[in-house]
């Protein structure tokens, strides 16, 4: 048996982890770069490969988040670098609210069968699955999806610097003559 470079150990409930430094699920599904076959369209989510602190504001009363609140959001390559995924925690850890919050995550990956990044967050605190796809737009990344709760979706990254950017979730009911604000956040770079 080989010995692991840590040897953090949690429970939860009847099963216990470990976890340990350079094997198991955590170095199974890190990548240090993206695959080499994605070529340049490994370029529209790797700028965003990284920790950001994030100020959220949401725009609509929300029963699990207050309308202002400190986040963060890791990005990184994952799945042999053919997909990016993120954790995305609000409240932020570090300010030790004992508040349920919510994380939650997003896998990305490139079909070249439609040209566009196949995106599939989950959130389970509020017990939700959402599938996007995702592509280059003038101004940044846009997401868009169909959902019997929102009707049409849309998560826009925009003004998207290697030290900031701001991210936004927007709805329509007119096939985009107009959209609704549901929340925006303001994201900088802390690796």
């Amino acid at each position: 048996m080989t010995q692991a470079f840590s040897s953090e150990t949690f429970s939860a409930g009847a099963v216990t982890q470990k976890v340990e430094g350079a094997q198991g699920l955590i170095a199974a599904l890190i990548a240090s770069a993206p695959a080499p076959e994605l070529g340049e369209k490994a370029d529209l989510f790797s700028r965003l490969v990284g920790s950001w602190e994030v100020d959220l504001i949401s725009h609509r009363p929300d029963p699990i988040l207050p309308k202002y609140v400190e986040c963060e959001w890791h990005f990184g390559w994952v799945l042999g670098g053919r997909a990016i995924q993120d954790v995305w925690i609000a409240p932020k850890r570090t300010l030790k609210i004992h508040s349920a919050g919510e994380w939650g995550t997003m896998i990305r990956f490139y079909d070249e069968s439609i040209d566009a990044w196949r995106c599939t967050w989950h959130g389970p605190m509020r017990g939700v699955v959402r599938s996007f796809l995702a592509r280059a737009d003038d101004d940044g990344i846009v997401l868009d999806g169909v959902f019997d709760d929102e009707g049409p979706l849309r998560w826009i990254f925009s003004e998207i610097t290697n030290d900031s950017f701001k991210w936004r979730a927007v709805v329509s009911s007119d096939n985009w003559k107009t959209e609704n604000l549901i929340q925006e956040m303001f994201a900088r770079r802390q690796i």
